[in-house]
């Protein structure tokens, strides 16, 4: 028996099946839980893609586990609140002012791509494929759900542009000679490269955009006509 626990779950009928505490289909956590168990179950019920059984078989994990270990992951959830933050210069995640991809002098600081999330920014490093910095808009244009540009970090984009046009010798700055939009193929994220290319253009920066075509190991019979349409439009010389 677990320490500080008893396992005080009950079965229906001799038969070896274990009630749930929800009476059926439907119904909220709480039914024959102790206060903190069920609010422990409403918490991670809140969480995207955790529904009210699968909060249920956490929570029993979590009770289950050692005392250390469900600690643990307090503990953990408690670092991420307060030491993790935006970097000040990309608003990728970091445990400090800047994150390691902008304290890199490695990097090629006259490329800077474009992502909406922090995750994506995290999915294009995880290729090793590419040397230069980001910017984190931290979301994408949708006007149908009130998302306006004021409400991303374009206007911090606008401003890394502006001060790296007076880079010179003596400063150490490196003028900024390309913007990537590595925005997600979407509606949404097509109408905010748009709207960045159109903004981009008067700062006299050579603007791209990821490739897209027909992904490897596929077969174009199976492809979609935009994906044929951007692979033609996008191919390259052999």
């Amino acid at each position: 028996m677990v320490e500080g626990w008893t396992h005080w779950v009950a079965y229906d009928g001799g038969m070896g099946k274990q009630s749930t505490g929800f009476g059926g289909a439907g119904h909220s956590a709480g039914n024959g839980y102790p206060a903190a168990v069920r609010e422990l179950i409403e918490r991670l019920s809140g969480l995207p893609g955790i529904g009210i059984r699968s909060a249920e078989r956490l929570a029993f994990h979590i009770l289950k586990s050692e005392k250390g270990e469900a600690l643990a992951i307090a503990e953990a959830i408690r670092a991420v609140k307060e030491s993790v933050r935006h970097c000040k210069v990309c608003f990728n995640l970091s445990d400090d002012d800047v994150c390691t991809v902008c304290a890199d002098p490695k990097r090629d600081r006259s490329v800077v791509c474009v992502v909406e999330q922090p995750k994506d920014l995290i999915a294009l490093e995880q290729t090793g494929m590419y040397k230069g910095l980001y910017h984190v808009l931290m979301g994408r244009l949708s006007p149908l759900d009130g998302v306006e540009a004021e409400d991303l970090t374009v206007d911090h984009l606008f401003n890394r542009l502006q001060r790296s046009q007076q880079a010179d010798d003596g400063d150490g700055r490196v003028r900024i000679e390309e913007v990537v939009l590595g925005l997600n193929p979407t509606l949404e994220g097509d109408g905010t490269a748009l709207y960045l290319a159109d903004a981009l253009s008067k700062y006299g920066v050579k603007v791209t955009r990821l490739a897209r075509g027909v992904p490897t190991g596929s077969s174009l019979e199976f492809a979609n006509k935009a994906v044929l349409g951007d692979a033609l439009l996008g191919r390259q010389s052999m």
